[in-house]
């Protein structure tokens, strides 16, 4: 099933997001949608307050963005723990997909440990690093109840006010739209 995707301004998107029961089983159902959420917006991470849903849950799939030597991820993290962000900050543009038509350069470290349950409630603690950690962090502050504008400089956020003004007032521009049924 694809979800409507939620867009800068709702507050589900500023709200710290609650565990998921350890051992639920309609998780899985829900990452599966999640998948096809994500998928059919051409994004490459998508969080549960993106849908709607205030639980740690979020999917990445890097595939798109890395090279054959890398190789992607395809990952399913419910209930994640930032363990530790390792590594002098670079920067890089990113985009969401709730913040349509806008992309700016966050500053994030090139590293990370975390730990989190897949969607059969198996634990990992994993180590990223490069694209594939920028993409969890990026994902990670969604449930965090942070988005990428917030690590923006005052004159940077100036800047796209009126965008963002339009995006939180639903414009129907097809600047601002989401390749995403509603």
């Amino acid at each position: 099933m694809i979800f409507p995707i939620v867009l800068y301004g709702d507050p589900v998107l500023k709200k710290k997001a609650s565990e998921v029961a350890e051992g639920d089983e309609s998780v899985k159902d829900f990452v599966e949608s999640m998948y096809e959420t994500m998928y059919e917006a051409q994004g490459v991470g998508l969080a549960a307050p993106q849908v709607g849903e205030s639980i740690r849950v979020f999917v990445v799939d890097t595939t798109p963005m890395e090279d054959e030597e890398e190789g992607g991820l395809k990952q399913a993290f419910i209930n994640p723990v930032m363990i530790e962000e390792i590594g002098e900050e670079w920067a890089f543009e990113e985009g969401c997909l709730s913040i349509p038509g806008v992309r700016a350069d966050v500053n994030r470290k090139p590293q990370i440990k975390i730990e989190y349950y897949d969607e059969n409630w198996e634990l990992h603690e994993e180590t990223f690093d490069g694209m594939k950690a920028r993409v969890i962090q990026h994902e990670y502050d969604h449930i965090e109840g942070k988005l990428f504008t917030d690590y923006l400089t005052p004159f940077k956020k100036r800047l796209l006010k009126g965008k963002l003004a339009n995006i939180s007032k639903g414009k129907t521009d097809a600047e601002y739209r989401v390749k995403v049924p509603r």
